[in-house]
């Protein structure tokens, strides 16, 4: 109950303040979670307290100093290029206690590109991508609990398994379709760039998790924080949102195209 009475607390603030709060606004609050994020990331990464405060002020002023730039595309392409290719490499290879110096450089491309992706995109832009992340979750959980049998990464989150990802995939498939369909009318290449891009956002998604899911495991921890009731920390809610927003913000304008 707390886990739900959480999420929609979490789920109203987020679209009172997109829809609400001036753009400089929005952009305070999400360098506070920046900030918040970046605290958690610096004490998986074996920082103290004192050393992690520092660290969040970074990755918000980092933030902010970014948004005062022109041209953001290499910072999603980076991002992009770091879930597609490194972060599988990565998880592959394992994520081990000794990597912590580089696990904490990579703190600002798991932090900073899904932060500026927030203020770029509109209200309703945000909103649909993160419909992505939460339609493949929860896809994801009730398949896997039906039919779950074969584990994904049993060493790094046992509890995932190739059924839930088929189920992810599957709801969110049919999210594009209707997506397709409102946005883009009813045309098969149209439709065929929209599961597409879904079907990449859908294994960015697995791909953020699991990485979150091994920093905490390195660490030696279940949750990354305990500010959020029944949720555990920012970044355990945010874990696949990280990897997802950034490389929509580069897909978006095919799908433009396509509608």
């Amino acid at each position: 109950m707390r886990r739900v009475a959480t999420a929609a607390v979490l789920l109203t603030v987020l679209v009172a303040a997109l829809f609400l709060l001036p753009p400089g606004g929005v952009a305070l609050l999400i360098a506070l979670i920046v900030a918040l994020g970046g605290y958690e990331w610096a004490l998986l990464c074996g920082l103290g307290r004192g050393p992690a405060r520092f660290y969040a002020a970074g990755m918000a002023g980092a933030m902010l100093l970014l948004l005062a730039l022109q041209g953001r595309e290499p910072v999603f392409l980076v991002a992009a290029a770091f879930w597609i290719v490194a972060a599988p490499a990565w998880l592959a290879f394992g994520m081990k206690a000794q990597q912590r110096p580089w696990l904490l450089g990579a703190g600002a491309i798991v932090l900073l590109p899904p932060a500026l992706a927030m203020v770029q995109l509109s209200p309703g832009e945000v909103l649909l991508v993160l419909g992505v992340v939460w339609i493949a979750d929860t896809a994801a959980y009730y398949a896997g609990m039906r039919w779950g049998r074969l584990r994904l990464a049993p060493s790094i989150s046992p509890g995932k398994t190739w059924e839930g990802a088929a189920g992810g995939l599957v709801g969110v498939a049919a999210y594009a379709m209707i997506l397709s369909v409102l946005l883009a009318g009813v045309e098969a290449n149209r439709m065929a760039v929209f599961l597409g891009a879904a079907a990449l956002l859908v294994v960015v998604s697995i791909i953020g998790d699991l990485f979150e899911s091994a920093a905490k495991r390195q660490a030696g921890v279940k949750d990354s924080g305990a500010i959020l009731p029944g949720h555990g920390g920012i970044l355990d809610r945010i874990d696949s949102a990280t990897a997802v927003l950034p490389v929509a913000v580069l897909l978006l304008p095919f799908l433009r195209g396509s509608s």
